[in-house]
């Protein structure tokens, strides 16, 4: 077999949309990733506190999200929202959209796995003090969650960046989507397929070291324990 790989890299326009796809996969799986789990702590929050209705939905929430496809849900995002509302976004948005809702729902159930394993111990000290239940879980419970259940954020969230792919089922040009269009004009798809292997894992590896940076970061009290 010859292997032609110069077809993609002494390609300016090819060079140029796998750098514009991995930044654009990169980012919208970071933004996806930061609001998602800003919606996530919302939402096992409510399940935390037992929030009469608010629980059920966000438990009902989780587990449909969980338990459709991606892409089906990517789908309906983009395409139907738009027609039950009367509303139309560039795909970009749709795409961070859907990603966001995806991430949500997992992180959400892993931080409240996480809730769990925080000793009872601390909060009924903290009860005992007379300290308020929402700032027991500011303080206590929530910081401790993420803490201990970082490691299966990290992993979840790299899993489902490796996933974002299906977004070029749309139109965004995104990481696959230049692999696709390279491959549609170059017939080379053993070579490109390689360079998107390779590209990916780097950019999968390049995630989980800021990750851990920052969890050295911001949880030294776990890191020097």
């Amino acid at each position: 077999m010859e292997f032609r790989f110069f077809e993609i890299y002494r390609n300016a326009e090819y060079l140029e949309l796998l750098l514009e796809g991995t930044l654009r996969s990169a980012l919208l799986s970071a933004g996806a990733g930061l609001i998602g789990l800003t919606i996530a702590i919302l939402l096992s929050a409510s399940r935390y506190f037992h929030v009469p209705v608010l629980a059920q939905v966000s438990a009902a929430f989780v587990e449909f999200i969980r338990n459709t496809p991606l892409i089906v849900q990517l789908f309906f995002v983009a395409f139907g929202l738009p027609m039950l509302f009367g509303y139309q976004w560039n795909f970009t948005a749709h795409a961070l959209l859907a990603l966001t809702i995806n991430f949500s729902a997992y992180f959400a159930e892993i931080l409240r796995a996480g809730y769990g394993s925080v000793p009872d111990g601390q909060i009924e000290a903290a009860t005992a003090l007379g300290v308020r239940k929402r700032l027991i879980f500011i303080k206590i419970v929530l910081p401790q969650a993420i803490g201990k259940m970082y490691a299966s954020l990290n992993s979840q969230f790299i899993f489902l960046f490796l996933t974002t792919g299906i977004i070029s089922e749309i139109g965004v040009r995104d990481l696959t989507y230049a692999g696709l269009y390279i491959d549609s004009r170059t017939f080379r798809s053993f070579e490109v397929f390689i360079v998107l292997t390779v590209i990916y894992l780097l950019t999968a590896f390049a995630f989980k070291g800021l990750l851990n940076l920052l969890y050295r970061t911001m949880f030294k009290w776990r890191a020097t324990a």
